[in-house]
C-alpha cells in the first residue's frame, strides 16, 4: 500500500552505473518526477563551506544559509511538480555521491537509490563514451571511490532511507527489480514504468540517440537491453583491468563481481 510521501529521491552511484536508466523509468511513474541533472547542490555546497566564513560577517549562520538553499531547491522542485502534474521530485546527479553528507544536512528524510554496476562494465563504458584516458581514471579511481563512499553513508542510514540495486537485475529483470523499488519508496506499481519510452520526459536526445546506436550495434531491439553486461571482462585491456584490480580488486569480490 503506498504512503503518501513528499521525501526527496536522490539517485546515487557512479556514472555509467544505469543512473540515466533509472532516473527515466522512476519518471515514468504517475506521481514521480525526475528531470535532467541539476547539478545545483554541489555548486551551492561552499556557501557552507569555502564560504562560510566570510559569509558569517554578515550576521547569518550556517543553518540559515542552509535553510535560504533549502527554500530555493524546494522551490524549484515545487514548480516543477506543479508543471508537470505530479507529487513527488527525485534527482538523478552522479557527483552528488561524494556530496552526500551536504545532501543529508539539507534534506535529513530523503531517500537514496544506489545504483551499482560491474567495475569492469563501468570502465569500459567510460573508455567508450570519453576516450581511453576516461577508462584510466575510472579504473584507478572514479568507480570505487564512489561505490565505496555510497555505500559507507548508506551502512549509517534506516533501511527505509537507503536502497541498493545493481543494474545486472535492473536490466535483466526489470519489473522485480522495479517492483521492490517502488515498494521501498512507498509507491503503488504502475506498469507505465515498463514503457517509459511511450512517457513524455524532459530530456535531451542524447540518450535517446546513444543507445539506440548501442542496441544497433548489439543487435539487441529491447527496449531495456541486456548486451553490454559483461562487456569489459570481455574487451578491458591488461592495463585497464590492472589498474582496476589495484583500485577495486576487493570491491569487486566483496559484490560478487567475479570470474
Amino acid at each position: 500500500m503506498r504512503a503518501d510521501s513528499d521525501r526527496p529521491i536522490f539517485i546515487i552511484g557512479c556514472a555509467r552505473s544505469g543512473t540515466t536508466l533509472l532516473r527515466m523509468i522512476l519518471d515514468s511513474h504517475p506521481r514521480i518526477s525526475c528531470g535532467e541533472e541539476t547539478k545545483f547542490l554541489t555548486d551551492l555546497e561552499p556557501i557552507v563551506g569555502a564560504h562560510q566564513r566570510l559569509l558569517a560577517s554578515y550576521g547569518f549562520d550556517r543553518a540559515w544559509w542552509l535553510d535560504r538553499i533549502r527554500e530555493m531547491y524546494n522551490g524549484f522542485q515545487a514548480a516543477y511538480l506543479e508543471k508537470r502534474g505530479k507529487a513527488r521530485w527525485a534527482e538523478k546527479t552522479p557527483s552528488y555521491t561524494l556530496h552526500l553528507a551536504f545532501v543529508e544536512e539539507l534534506f535529513p528524510d530523503a531517500q537514496y537509490i544506489h545504483i551499482i554496476r560491474d567495475g569492469r562494465d563501468v570502465v569500459a563504458s567510460f573508455r567508450d563514451r570519453w576516450g581511453y584516458r576516461s577508462g584510466v581514471r575510472a579504473a584507478n579511481s572514479i568507480w570505487a571511490h564512489y561505490v565505496r563512499t555510497a555505500r559507507e553513508f548508506g551502512a549509517k542510514l534506516q533501511p527505509d532511507r537507503y536502497h541498493e540495486l545493481r543494474y545486472e537485475a535492473l536490466v535483466g529483470e526489470t519489473e522485480t527489480t522495479i517492483r521492490a523499488l517502488l515498494a521501498f519508496l512507498g509507491e503503488d506499481w504502475d506498469p507505465q514504468v515498463l514503457n517509459y519510452h511511450e512517457v513524455e520526459h524532459d530530456t535531451t536526445e542524447r540518450y535517446a540517440a546513444f543507445t539506440a546506436k548501442r542496441r544497433e550495434a548489439a543487435g539487441d531491439e529491447a527496449l531495456i537491453y541486456r548486451s553490454r553486461v559483461g562487456a569489459g571482462q570481455r574487451a578491458l585491456d591488461p592495463v585497464l583491468k590492472a589498474l582496476l584490480a589495484r583500485s577495486g580488486g576487493s570491491l569487486l569480490s566483496e559484490l560478487g563481481y567475479t570470474g
